[in-house]
C-alpha cells in the first residue's frame, strides 16, 4: 500500500543543516567549534548586518544559542521591522528557520527557506539541501507545484536525498503531470536494478494508480508487468492478472488461458476463480486439467475438501480424465496427429493440461509450421516450453506473440525468466 512520504521531524531536519539544535559526542571545544563552522555555512559567508539590523541580530543570535522559542520570536518581530538590506533579510529567514526547528514548526521552517532561497545569498554547498526541504514542506502540504519547483532545483544542484526522487515523482502524478512522473519513476528503476538493488515499490505502485484514474490502462498494465519482474509474489501476479481477466469480457478461451497463468503464479485465491476456470476447462474437453486444478485449489486450502460441490465435479470428471489421458496418447504417438495442424494443435493442448507439456512442444511446432501467423499456437508453444523448464525458448516464443495476446505473453516471459517451474497440472488419478 501506498504510505505518502512524510516531512523529516525537526531534529532530524537540523542534524542534516547543522543549524542550532544539532547534538553531537564530540569533545565540547570541537563541538562548539564544528556548530559554529556549520551555522556560518548556513548564515552565509560574507554577509554583513545593517547597522539598524546589528542590535536584533544580536538578541536572535543569542535567543537562538539558548534554544530560547519565546525571546527568539521576539527578537525576530524586532529583526523584520528593522531589517532593510538582502543580508538583513537572509538572516531574518535563517532564524525563522531556526525557530521553527526548535518550536518543531513546519510551517515557519518553510518560511525561513523561502525567505533564504529567494534571497539568492545561500550558499552554493546549501542550495540543494534547502530547496529539498523546502520542496519537502511544499510536498506535505499538498502544493505539489511549488514542490515540482524545489524539488526540481535540489535535483539541479546535486541533491542525493534518497527521498528526492520518489517525492518528486509523486508531485508530478498529483500535480496532473503522469507522464512526467512516470519517466522519473522509470529513471529511479533502471538505476536501481543496474546497482542490483531492488527498486522501491511505490515507484511502480503510484504511476499505476495515476494511470488508472486517469483511466489509461495500457499504461497501468506497462507499470504492472513491470512490477512482476521485482515482485512477484501471489499478490502482485493476482492483482495484474484480475485487470486482463476484466479486460477479456466473454472470451473464454482467453480468460482460461489467464487463469492458467494465475495457477502457475499461485495467484488463485478464491473460490469463485476456480469454479470459472473448472467450468471453462470442462467445456473446452480437458477433463484432466479440470482434475488437476480442483485438486491444486484444495491443496492450496482455497477448495475445502468438503466443497461437495467440487466434489461432485471430481467424481464426474476423473473416469473421464483417465480415459482421456489415454487417448490423447495414442492421439499424441500417431505421424498422422503431426500432418494435421488442427489435430496437432488439439492434441497439445490436452496434453498440456495433462501435465505432460513437454510432449506438445512438437505438436506445436507442427501446427505453427502450418499456420506461422497464429497467435493463439505461438503463445500456447511458449506456454509448453515454460511448463517443460525450457526458460530461453518460451522467452524467444514469448517475443513472437502478437494481438491480444501479447501482453499474456510478456507475463509469461517474466515467469519464464524468473527460473521456478510453474505450477504444472497433476496427471489425472490411476483408473480404479
Amino acid at each position: 500500500m501506498f504510505t505518502r512520504f512524510r516531512s523529516m521531524p525537526a531534529t532530524a531536519m537540523a542534524a542534516v543543516l547543522g543549524c542550532a539544535l544539532m547534538t553531537t559526542a564530540a569533545p565540547a571545544a570541537a563541538q562548539k567549534k564544528e556548530k559554529q563552522k556549520k551555522e556560518e555555512a548556513a548564515k552565509g559567508k560574507g554577509l554583513t548586518a545593517s547597522k539598524a539590523f546589528a542590535p536584533a541580530l544580536k538578541k536572535m543570535t543569542d535567543a537562538a544559542a539558548a534554544k530560547d522559542a519565546a525571546t527568539l520570536e521576539a527578537a525576530l518581530t524586532e529583526g523584520q521591522a528593522s531589517a532593510s538590506t538582502p543580508d538583513d533579510k537572509y538572516l531574518v529567514g535563517f532564524y525563522q528557520l531556526q525557530l521553527g526547528i526548535i518550536g518543531k514548526q513546519q510551517p515557519m521552517q518553510a518560511q525561513g527557506l523561502d525567505v533564504m532561497l529567494e534571497s539568492g545569498l545561500t550558499p552554493a554547498e546549501n542550495v540543494g539541501v534547502y530547496n529539498f526541504y523546502s520542496g519537502n514542506f511544499a510536498y506535505g502540504a499538498k502544493n505539489y507545484a511549488k514542490a515540482i519547483q524545489r524539488l526540481e532545483a535540489a535535483k539541479a544542484a546535486g541533491s542525493t536525498e534518497a527521498a528526492l526522487a520518489p517525492m518528486l515523482m509523486d508531485s508530478y502524478l498529483n500535480g496532473g503531470q503522469i507522464d512526467k512522473g512516470w519517466e522519473i519513476a522509470q529513471a529511479g528503476i533502471a538505476a536501481s536494478r543496474a546497482a542490483g538493488t531492488k527498486p522501491s515499490e511505490e515507484l511502480f505502485v503510484r504511476p499505476a494508480q495515476a494511470f488508472q484514474k486517469a483511466n489509461r490502462t495500457n499504461e497501468m498494465l506497462d507499470v504492472l508487468t513491470m512490477r512482476v519482474q521485482d515482485y512477484p509474489t501471489p499478490a502482485t501476479w493476482r492483482n495484474t492478472l484480475y485487470i486482463l481477466l476484466q479486460q477479456a469480457g466473454g472470451d473464454k478461451e482467453m480468460n482460461l488461458d489467464i487463469l492458467r497463468l494465475m495457477r502457475a503464479t499461485n495467484s488463485m485465491t478464491q473460490r469463485p476463480e476456480y469454479l470459472e476456470y473448472a467450468g471453462l476447462a470442462t467445456e473446452a474437453g480437458f477433463p484432466g486439467e479440470v482434475v488437476a486444478v480442483i485438486k491444486h485449489g484444495q491443496n492450496s486450502g482455497a477448495i475445502p475438501k468438503t466443497d461437495t460441490h467440487f466434489g461432485s465435479i471430481l467424481e464426474s470428471q476423473t473416469p473421464r480424465a483417465n480415459s482421456d489421458a489415454a487417448a490423447v496418447a495414442a492421439d499424441a504417438a500417431k505421424p498422422a496427429t503431426l500432418t494435421n495442424p488442427k489435430a496437432a494443435r488439439a492434441t497439445a493442448d490436452a496434453l498440456v493440461g495433462n501435465g505432460e507439456a513437454a510432449k506438445a512442444i512438437p505438436l506445436y511446432q507442427a501446427a505453427l509450421t502450418a499456420s506461422p501467423t497464429d497467435p493463439v499456437v505461438q503463445y500456447r508453444l511458449g506456454v509448453a516450453q515454460a511448463l517443460a523448464g525450457q526458460s530461453d525458448a518460451a522467452v524467444a516464443s514469448f517475443a513472437k506473440v502478437q494481438g491480444n495476446r501479447q501482453r499474456l505473453a510478456q507475463l509469461w516471459a517474466i515467469r519464464a525468466k524468473a527460473g521456478a517451474a510453474p505450477a504444472a497440472a497433476s496427471a489425472p488419478a490411476p483408473a480404479t
